[in-house]
């Protein structure tokens, strides 16, 4: 039976644009400890790759191939984090980003049909499913990472949310709600600072 994982949150700024922020926000902590993982079964990670078209919704996904997800978000976070912090990427996160480019194809191979001959056709395969949405994943960040928007990649300031976004002006949160906590938070703190500091 498919469970889908409802979000608590809306797509940060920039998720529906590049996939790979998408990639990156598919698993939200929020307050009180909690996370929701879009990827963290086979059929949730499934469902998420049908939603940007990268799967069928037959595809049979298996934790394996679940687990690649989960490791390229990951890989895909560390850079986010090293080009928001300007510091310089690990190379475990660029080989990896490197790695998945790599797997698919990107020219149509040369097929032959007994009956009608020669064609070219992109190979996709079931069999080669996770392979292709690893690929266009990390095309798609490295895309964000070289384009002019990466200059407004940021993290969500309003802690502990982990979602990344493309900032709009001076907003530096992923959501309405990250950005009333975030404000509720600074009136806290000076309604309880003590006089005089």
């Amino acid at each position: 039976m498919n469970e889908t994982v409802e979000s608590p949150l809306p797509p940060a700024p920039g998720a529906e644009q590049y996939p790979s922020l998408a990639l990156v926000n598919s698993s939200i902590a929020l307050p009180g400890g909690h996370f929701v993982d879009f990827l963290g079964t086979p059929a949730g990670a499934n469902d998420w790759l049908v939603g940007l078209g990268l799967a069928p919704l037959d595809a049979g996904m298996r934790e394996m191939c679940a687990a690649q997800l989960r490791s390229l978000r990951e890989q895909i976070r560390s850079l986010f984090d090293s080009r928001v912090a300007a510091l310089p990427a690990l190379p475990a996160a660029l080989a990896a980003v490197n790695d998945a480019l790599t797997r698919v194809p990107t020219a149509p191979l040369l097929q032959w049909d007994e009956k009608n001959g020669p064609y070219r056709a992109a190979p996709h395969p079931t069999t080669e499913i996770v392979d292709h949405a690893l690929a266009t994943l990390a095309a798609d960040a490295a895309d964000l990472l070289t384009s002019p928007a990466a200059e407004r990649l940021t993290a969500c300031g309003s802690p502990p949310c982990s979602r990344y976004l493309l900032r709009h002006g001076r907003r530096h949160w992923c959501s309405t709600r990250c950005g009333d906590r975030a404000r509720a938070a600074r009136a806290y703190a000076r309604r309880t600072q003590p006089a005089g500091d």
